[in-house]
């Protein structure tokens, strides 16, 4: 029994799938549907079963917007005691890879969740974009900086400033996305991709991932220095001693995440 009302999980094959799960509005993100992803992707990530997560979207998008109706009538007080964006901090302390599966539309709220993926794929038909200017405010979720980041200052500034839709091919021109995939076969060829993450050693995904994150915010001196601290902190785990011993075996390895 499916223990979420606004989405949908299931792990197969060492992969944990969330799915977003209002198809009929498009699966606009309201507040206790954030929570519930949340939620969701930190069960995954204390699943030992579980090696990486893949999240999508049901029916036509993957998720276009957040719920207007649901905040229309908030004040800038009720907003700051509500902290709503507290939950979406949490998704970035997530260890193990996230794989996104954008169709149709990604757009504002749904931008921001696509852009916490660690790797996205694409349908040749998805748009992305943040509209969120044409109703008078902008994104609060992290789109102006995760957007800035992938893309840098000046044409993040043109999309976020026009609030106009961004094709999946101009989103792969600009880095936002890894692949663009034909739609009918986006979640087959995301879950293969992920089925290969799934073979590597846990642990190495993880500190890699680390990592790289400290790459995006830190010099290139201080960022080497806490690469080296990682790669030296491989060598304390089983999987390490594995690897090397099958190398040198010339036989498989069979990693163990420890």
């Amino acid at each position: 029994m499916n223990k979420y009302q606004y989405i949908k999980v299931e792990s197969r094959d060492s992969i944990g799938f969330l799915v977003l799960n209002r198809p009929k509005v498009l699966n606009a993100l309201n507040r206790k549907m954030v929570r519930e992803i949340v939620e969701a992707l930190e069960a995954f990530d204390h699943d030992d079963s579980i090696k990486v997560i893949v999240l999508s979207g049901e029916g036509r998008a993957f998720a276009a917007g957040a719920d207007i109706d649901e905040m229309a009538e908030d004040d800038s007080i009720r907003l700051e005691l509500l902290n709503q964006f507290a939950d979406w901090d949490r998704i970035a302390l997530i260890k193990k890879p996230i794989i996104g599966a954008v169709h149709g539309f990604a757009l504002g709220g749904g931008f921001e969740l696509a852009l916490c993926c660690d790797v996205l794929f694409a349908a040749e038909n998805a748009q992305f974009g943040f509209p969120e200017i044409n109703i008078g405010v902008m994104p609060g979720a992290g789109g102006t900086q995760r957007l800035t980041k992938l893309m840098g200052k000046t044409k993040a500034l043109e999309w976020l400033w026009l609030g106009e839709p961004m094709s999946a091919k101009e989103a792969l021109h600009y880095g936002v996305v890894n692949r663009l995939i034909a739609p009918e076969i986006l979640m087959e060829e995301t879950t293969r991709f992920a089925q290969k993450l799934a073979t590597k050693p846990p642990l190495s995904l993880r500190l890699i991932k680390e990592a790289v994150y400290k790459a995006v915010d830190y010099s290139l001196y201080e960022g080497m220095q806490f690469e080296r601290k990682n790669f030296y902190l491989l060598f304390s785990s089983y999987d390490q001693k594995e690897g090397m011993k099958a190398f040198i075996e010339k036989r498989k390895p069979k990693f163990e995440g420890r």
